[in-house]
């Protein structure tokens, strides 16, 4: 070791190379990470840490393997090594993926890989990570239930695992497409991927990877009711995974075994079995695997007619089963909504072209009408349909931009990433309440205002669940400090006033961000409804905050300006809206101030013609 250290190579393979018979001896690990700290050897620290960190998840106790992982990459940042920082990532995300921490094991995985493809002509020892970043994206696509897409993540890993000649890394893809294949029903399939993965891992000796294929062959056995041949593999290898230790397997293979011996009735030794898995699932969190094991406990009770405690065990596994999806989905909120968004701009984009297509093809129709005839009076008139022809797409044209550009505005991405860092706040804080609450109002807000965006009008009421909707979100962001009310007129009747969609969330934008946001003290925000001159109604948003011209002071001071076009959007777009209307719609901006001249606040008022 001192050896090592005084000729400190950089890369994996090399200190490799020295110590791979000594790095599951976690003595002889600790003696070199210290060692190696002593004489500033930081490459050969974060080696060894990780061999620490392998070794301890292979005993599942994860919150130890995080604890040295993170040591190791730690080590490897200081020491600029690259290749250990890629390495020490991607052991982060397999152990998360181990927990069912889908989107932490998600995260490491994809700044494993963007780190790794940085690097132009990487070694083997990087490819490998490269490899083991892009089966974790594999498993990533499986935990979503898209089978398919992990495969090919699966396919394409393994074809690199052979082009290195790793036959680890091929057992492991043949295990991965295994596994979904048994989600998809093919279970014939399903038994040759495992069968092919165990021939691998006998070629190479690998006592876990053995134990993984055959509780998985065993599982495709129940599953095709072939229980002698399923208990014919279990039982050695719940033997053999005791004394390897890995409680994960263990628990997995006691829980398999459980469900076998309950195929042909041997309830008490199958009752035995699945409390022991479910114990050493919960000892040491392995959320799938309690779930699991509460299903066939109920399943048990069931055929038993204990229907009491089987309905109790059902209902823990829909529990877990609920809570798990909660993660999940959370995670992907984000890049739903940004896929709905470009889908429907793309969208927006072809009908654009296409009537612009259309648009040329009736002005060369009407070229050619105009050609052909020879009356002054019938060429007068086609000249005066295509000028008014042009001015009414021009019109259309412009009124489609405002409506693009407005929900822009409404759906800004600085919006959408804040209100979902304030709701990941909620689950890093583990307030599981607030977090589904709050996921529910902002979902409920995106679609909302994804439906309002394809209408010319609302109705008051839509517009006012909308508006407290969206309040409701930027309060977070607020930490509640926000006292907003909303009042209406008992003579209006909000579900049959009508006025143009999404028109007044860019004013309370304005309030909150410009009046309200540099506020100390108390924040008021006050939104009132009340009937105008006839065919009107006036709605008024009032604010205690900053006022315009502190406002306009503040911003000016700030290095990253916030720039508001949203309220200059929506008078063009009431600008617009008027000329289809007898009436014309009215906005006046008042600063409020009080007998000595201090600003109160600033007010807002729309008269609006109902229609």
């Amino acid at each position: 070791m001192d050896s090592l250290i005084k000729e400190s190579p950089i890369t994996y393979k090399a200190i490799d190379k020295v110590l791979r018979s000594k790095r599951k001896d976690t003595i002889h690990m600790r003696f070199f990470a210290q060692r190696a700290l002593n004489k500033e050897y930081l490459t050969g620290q974060s080696y060894a840490l990780n061999q620490l960190g392998r070794r301890y998840r292979a005993y599942s106790q994860f919150s130890k393997a995080i604890s040295l992982h993170n040591q190791a990459l730690y080590a490897a940042n200081t020491a600029n090594n690259l290749e250990f920082k890629v390495y020490s990532l991607n052991m982060l995300s397999v152990v998360y993926r181990r927990t069912d921490a889908i989107k932490t094991a998600l995260d490491y995985n994809q700044e494993a890989l963007e780190l790794a493809e940085t690097v132009e002509n990487p070694s083997d020892n990087l490819k490998r990570s490269i490899n083991v970043s892009l089966n974790g994206i594999g498993n990533l696509y499986q935990t979503l239930e898209q089978y398919d897409l992990a495969i090919k993540q699966f396919q394409r890993s393994m074809q690199l695992e052979k082009d290195l000649g790793n036959e680890l890394g091929i057992a492991i893809n043949h295990q991965n497409i295994g596994e979904c294949q048994e989600a998809q029903l093919d279970l014939t399939a399903a038994l040759q991927s495992y069968r092919t993965s165990l021939a691998y891992n006998e070629k190479i000796n690998s006592d876990m990877g053995r134990i993984i294929c055959k509780n998985s062959i065993a599982q495709i056995f129940i599953k095709q009711n072939k229980i002698n041949k399923a208990l014919a593999i279990l039982e050695p290898a719940l033997r053999d995974s005791k004394s390897l230790g890995d409680k994960y397997i263990t628990s997995a293979v006691q829980i398999n075994l459980g469900k076998a011996l309950m195929q042909i009735n041997r309830y008490s030794e199958a009752e035995k079995n699945i409390l022991e898995g479910l114990q050493l699932a919960k000892k040491h969190n392995l959320p799938s695997g309690i779930s699991q094991a509460n299903l066939n406990l109920s399943e048990l009770y069931g055929r038993q007619g204990q229907h009491k405690k089987s309905l109790t065990y059902y209902k823990k596994a829909q529990k877990f089963n609920e809570e798990i999806s909660n993660v999940r989905n959370l995670r992907y909120v984000n890049d739903m909504i940004i896929r709905y968004d470009t889908e429907k701009k793309n969208s927006q984009i072809e009908v654009l072209a296409k009537e612009n297509e259309i648009v040329k093809l009736k002005l060369r129709k009407n070229q050619t009408t105009l050609l052909i005839s020879g009356i002054a009076l019938s060429l007068l008139a086609g000249i005066f349909f295509i000028l008014y022809r042009q001015y009414q797409l021009k019109n259309e044209k412009k009124l489609l931009t405002l409506e693009q550009t407005m929900l822009r505005s409404q759906m800004n991405p600085h919006f959408l990433f804040n209100s979902l860092n304030s709701i990941k706040l909620y689950i890093i804080n583990n307030e599981k309440k607030n977090a589904v609450y709050y996921l529910n109002k902002f979902s409920k807000l995106v679609r909302k205002i994804l439906e309002a965006s394809t209408l010319k009008e609302i109705t008051l009421a839509e517009e006012l669940e909308t508006v407290e909707l969206y309040l409701n979100i930027e309060n977070i962001r607020f930490s509640n400090e926000i006292n907003y009310t909303i009042s209406i007129d008992e003579d209006i009747d909000i579900h049959t006033v009508k006025i143009p969609s999404l028109i007044l969330q860019p004013f309370l934008e304005n309030a909150i961000w410009h009046g309200l946001s540099s506020k100390e003290g108390e924040k008021k925000l006050t939104l009132t409804a009340n009937p105008g001159k006839k065919g009107f109604i006036t709605i008024s948003i009032i604010d205690n905050g900053v006022g315009r011209n502190a406002a306009e002071k503040i911003k000016k001071n700030k290095v990253l300006k916030r720039k508001s076009v949203g309220i200059d959007i929506t008078k063009e777009r009431l600008s617009n809206f008027s000329k289809d209307y007898q009436n014309s719609f009215d906005i006046e901006i008042l600063d409020l101030f009080d007998e000595d001249k201090k600003s109160l606040g600033t007010k807002i008022i729309l008269n609006i013609p109902t229609f």
